[in-house]
């Protein structure tokens, strides 16, 4: 009998979460309720964090937060040129402008001196803590400080990654993360806005449901308000939300499942000469563990498409962060004109990069399995090269 196959990602789902579902659909309140403040209490103290807000998605959250900060048009956003197109395109829905700028070899991160290299004023900057690895928040800040920005956080896969003393989401104004299926935690599809600001907290939730503004006095009363404002439907479903508060009781255990395979993983590999591993740990900052990132020769010399197709062959999943730098896929390359060349970290990583899973559904063997497979693999990977 061969080993099951090993997906990138599998969402973790128990009988406490099916339960969670059951008394949410059994109570006819499916969103206005009691469970998504909970569930935003509890997200809130894990991290550290004044006030968390649930959304309808990561993208939604990074979203509303530049629409609340009326970020927009003749406005413009540093964003990494290597991340999910989502963060670049948070920008683009606001009528703004993003300026792309390259990532840290070391890391894959937002590279501050490129940040500070940029020339004209900005009107927010978003790093993205790549893979989980927190950026060099400490003169990303600065930076922003200088050119008169604020800071929004992008931690899609960042969640209980630290900095120094504090946890992604902490570290600017606010923070967006993402609950998708195969995340560290997941609330079927959603995300969460942290912040420690009380105005932006406040007009986070008044504007993910429309511009409500409840009334008072005589009129309060069910169904009844006014609308000032401008606003989105991006609210969380209380279903969602119950799905988020289980997977916020057994976090603590899938962490230290992927930080055990991360660690395992990556001792196994560094022994594979030519290859990059992306740390763990980085000065002050610590991963989430979301994935290990391995990045081939420079030079080529290893056929990544064999590579990936070795380990399909052997049952074993991977992924690719990212297919490409945001510049230069078509939308924007055509729209900015950006072409290959302006990036070449980025466009290194999206050409090389091969991301591995170490999350809890590995099992005990899952890690060693990972190592073997990769290795074969990328024997394979340099004949077809050679």
């Amino acid at each position: 009998m061969t080993d099951d196959p090993i997906p990138f990602g599998r969402p973790m789902l128990d009988g406490a979460a099916l339960d969670a579902v059951r008394d949410v659909l059994e109570s006819g309140i499916l969103v206005h309720g009691q469970v998504t403040p909970a569930f935003e209490e509890a997200f809130a103290r894990r991290l550290g964090a004044r006030h968390a807000v649930a959304v309808a998605s990561c993208t939604a959250g990074l979203h509303l937060t530049l629409f609340v900060k009326d970020v927009g048009p003749g406005d413009r956003v540093a964003v990494p040129a290597m991340t999910h197109v989502a963060t670049a395109h948070s920008v683009e829905l606001q009528g703004a402008t993003p300026v792309f700028v390259d990532v840290d070899p070391a890391t894959g991160n937002m590279d501050p001196e490129a940040l500070a290299a940029l020339e004209g004023p900005l009107a927010a900057v978003t790093p993205v803590h790549y893979l989980g690895l927190p950026c060099a928040m400490d003169r990303i800040n600065a930076i922003a400080a200088e050119k008169g920005a604020f800071v929004l956080e992008d931690c899609a896969l960042a969640v209980d990654a630290v900095y120094g003393q504090k946890k992604a989401g902490t570290l600017g104004l606010a923070g967006a993360f993402s609950f998708y299926p195969v995340k560290h935690m997941t609330s079927i599809e959603g995300g969460m806005v942290t912040t420690d600001d009380d105005e932006l907290a406040f007009q986070l939730r008044k504007r993910r449901a429309f511009g409500y503004n409840r009334m008072l006095g005589e009129r309060a009363r069910p169904g009844i308000y006014d609308v000032d404002a401008l606003g989105f439907n991006y609210r969380m479903s209380e279903v969602e939300a119950a799905v988020g508060l289980a997977q916020i009781a057994r976090l603590d255990a899938f962490q230290a499942a992927r930080a055990e395979n991360a660690a395992t993983l990556r001792a196994a590999l560094s022994k594979i000469e030519g290859l990059t591993l992306f740390p763990l740990e980085h000065g002050p900052a610590r991963s989430s563990h979301y994935c290990l990132n391995a990045v081939l020769p420079r030079d080529g010399s290893v056929h990544r498409d064999t590579v990936v197709d070795g380990l399909k062959a052997r049952g074993i999943g991977s992924s690719i962060h990212y297919p490409g730098p945001v510049p230069l896929f078509t939308y924007y390359s055509e729209k900015y004109g950006y072409r290959p060349g302006q990036f070449p970290i980025a466009e290194w990583l999206a050409d090389q990069t091969i991301s591995l899973p170490v999350g809890p559904h590995l099992g005990e063997d899952g890690a060693g399995r990972i190592a073997d497979a990769f290795a074969g693999a990328y024997r394979e990977g340099q004949k077809a090269r050679g």
